[in-house]
């Protein structure tokens, strides 16, 4: 595939008896100190108790309850998409529509309709669509959220959950968020973190921003919310208030959370912005997800822009209403191509730049930058493989860019997570597929009916 490269963070495996899992002969995109992406050929992967144990090339390896041959596939570790929806129910509901049609007329009154189980089929669906594309974890900002917890269970993936609310529910939602975060936190077995979920700056007001950043503070929760995800919004925020949604979550204490605080989209960041940003003395990161703004005629996430005052960024799709997809592959392609178009320079953003986009600064971006995102010792055992054979990833001459721009989600065959295999040989193995889609199918019409003329909230910004 590509030239054989030292492994800086390889070891030899030293524990004694047998491993749970052993990977072999595959090629394993890793990082090297300075965190720069590598590719070691004919690597082996050792898991014991969801941790790796090793990365070696070492001829010497335990025996393992569980191997499997990798010859011909990269290993890498698994795509994480840091701000989605998992409702996939509404994929493609309302197409070629201005963004306060589209909410107004389309997704809130629609969501008006939402039942628990509702959420809890949509959430069984997309789950199934994001290990079969090779995410192992996700960050989903949303109601009913106590039925996506129990589908991440079931599922196998990791999940960085919130119980979405608006300042229109009253102090109930707010509190709601709070419970959900502490009852969920730690659960499906460690796989669960939780977060405050406020919607936004302009459907959550001052004060509950405040209360919001002052729970996170007791409690030790970070929080997710949508922020800045357009100019048009940075420029109504400056005109009715004087002030940018980024400053608004300032004066709300918000950027001080210690746990962190992850924005999604930020394509409404301008420059008066990045000092506020840059002088945060919490963990902030931003979330983009481009396809949803191609189609609304936003502009791109300033990634270029973050990463010199060290925001990280990580990559996302949003939710299958706007963005069509939970491809989180698809997502990493565009983000170099947006970003090279939107900067006037096709140095920039480069495929290793991608992929540490997709690794490591996505898993930051969720709060767990120590735990996952890279393949080396002492990280979960949070892994994909991907079959590079094929006709549209063939010749090989920049491994990096055959990953970024010609791979695609249906390349994964293989998804783990803490050491569990998920799906194997494109064999979904947690979650039974035909049966939700025939009751997802049932409901849909129910579901979608605009005819009571109710909305969860009205978009004015």
């Amino acid at each position: 595939m590509t030239p054989s490269v030292p492994a800086p963070s390889a070891t030899t495996p030293s524990a004694p008896g047998p491993a749970d899992l052993l990977i072999t002969g595959c090629t394993a995109l890793v990082h090297d100190e300075h965190e720069e992406i590598a590719f070691v050929e004919d690597a082996s992967i050792v898991v014991r108790g969801g941790v790796i144990e090793a990365v070696t090339r070492e001829a010497r390896l335990p025996d393992a309850a569980l191997r499997i041959d990798a010859h011909g596939q990269l290993a890498m570790p698994g795509l994480i998409n840091c701000h989605t929806h998992t409702l996939v129910a509404l994929r493609g509901i309302a197409e070629d529509l201005a963004a306060e049609e589209w909410f107004n007329d389309f997704i809130w009154p629609i969501e008006s309709n939402l039942t628990e189980r509702d959420v809890e089929l949509g959430a069984r669906l997309a789950c199934a669509e994001m290990i079969r594309g090779g995410v192992t974890c996700f960050a989903d900002h949303y109601f009913s959220m106590d039925a996506v917890a129990a589908v991440v269970s079931e599922s196998g993936l990791r999940a960085h959950l919130g119980e979405a609310f608006f300042s229109s529910q009253g102090a109930e939602g707010r509190e709601r968020s709070l419970e959900f975060a502490l009852r969920q936190r730690g659960g499906a077995g460690g796989r669960i973190t939780t977060a405050l979920a406020p919607h936004a700056p302009y459907t959550v007001d001052d004060a509950d921003l405040a209360a919001t950043a002052a729970l996170a503070r007791e409690h030790g929760l970070p929080v997710h919310l949508h922020a800045a995800e357009s100019r048009g919004q940075t420029d109504t925020s400056l005109a009715r208030y004087g002030r940018t949604p980024i400053e608004i979550l300032q004066r709300a204490g918000l950027l001080d959370n210690e746990p962190g605080l992850l924005i999604a989209h930020g394509t409404g960041i301008i420059e008066r912005d990045l000092p506020v940003l840059a002088g945060a003395s919490g963990p902030v990161a931003v979330a983009t997800a481009p396809r949803g703004y191609l189609k609304f005629a936003w502009g791109p996430t300033p990634v270029r822009a973050l990463r010199e005052i060290g925001v990280p960024v990580g990559l996302a799709t949003d939710g299958a209403a706007s963005n069509n997809s939970l491809d989180v592959w698809e997502s990493m392609a565009l983000t170099s191509l947006v970003q090279k178009s939107s900067e006037g320079d096709p140095r920039w953003l480069t495929s290793r730049q991608a992929l540490h986009h997709a690794t490591l600064q996505s898993a930051r971006a969720v709060g767990l930058g120590e735990r996952i995102g890279s393949l080396a010792p002492g990280r979960r055992a949070d892994i994909v493989l991907v079959d590079l054979s094929g006709p549209h990833t063939q010749p090989v001459h920049d491994l990096a860019a055959t990953l970024v721009h010609s791979a695609r989600a249906a390349d994964v065959t293989t998804t783990i997570v803490d050491g569990r295999v998920l799906m194997r040989d494109r064999e979904l193995l947690t979650l039974d597929l035909p049966t939700t889609v025939a009751e997802l199918g049932e409901r849909l019409a129910a579901l979608v009916d605009r005819g009571h003329g109710r909305r969860i909230q009205e978009y004015d910004t």
